[in-house]
């Protein structure tokens, strides 16, 4: 009689055992058959354009930049199975590399097969503290009469393909924003407010220069 229990455990450790790698070895297929679905599909990146900038105001007050502004920024998927999720989306403004506005978080989104979609945010920033190297340049640019600032959108993504829906993606898309003196009285589409020597204000009228492309990175 001693010996039926170790035998006992030996068949349920069998048992065990092979469960285990029936469930593993159906794991591992099914993960298969996502990349090889996953690959064959392929999904490209969304594109980003930048559509338009309208800049209420800027203010400089050594070390410190101040503005308002609303950006118009479209987004197209461009593959024909495949849909995008768009996932805590922050969109923020640069200059020279350095934030000049608070982050704004996005809608979260679905983006089905070739469709489009258009953000409008409004950002702005008080009284941000930049370098000195930072105003310096961004005076110097005033009155050159343009000025280049960068909207950016940091965030996550997932591929919807069917009913499967992948994992979570980092997206970081740039879009440069080129701002040229309009020319004559203030009332384009930038009216910026920039304190000039001796601490008196001057108001210079700046357009933005035409729609761009943004890159993405994924």
């Amino acid at each position: 009689m001693g010996k039926v229990k170790p035998h006992h455990d030996w068949i349920l450790r069998r048992c065990c055992g092979s469960i285990a790698a029936c469930i593993l070895t159906l794991a591992v297929l099914v993960g298969f058959i996502v990349l090889v679905i996953y690959l064959a599909i392929h999904p490209s990146k969304p594109s980003f354009y930048l559509q338009d900038v309208q800049l209420r105001s800027i203010d400089l007050s050594d070390p410190a930049i101040s503005l308002n502004l609303q950006v118009t920024i479209a987004s197209r998927n461009p593959n024909e199975r495949v849909g995008v999720y768009y996932k805590t989306l922050h969109v923020f403004t640069t200059y020279r590399e350095e934030p000049i506005t608070v982050p704004v978080e996005l809608p979260a989104i679905y983006q089905g097969h070739k469709d489009v979609s258009v953000w409008s945010p409004v950002m702005s920033g008080d009284q941000v503290p930049v370098g000195q190297y930072v105003a310096d340049a961004m005076k110097q640019d005033i009155s050159a009469g343009y000025v280049l600032l960068h909207v950016k959108i940091d965030g996550r993504v997932k591929w919807k393909v069917g009913s499967w829906v992948s994992g979570g993606y980092h997206l970081f898309v740039t879009c440069p924003a080129l701002l040229a003196n309009a020319g004559g009285n203030v009332g384009g589409a930038f009216a910026m407010s920039a304190a000039a020597g001796g601490g008196v204000n001057s108001t210079v009228s700046l357009k933005f220069a035409q729609a761009a492309d943004c890159t993405v990175d994924v």
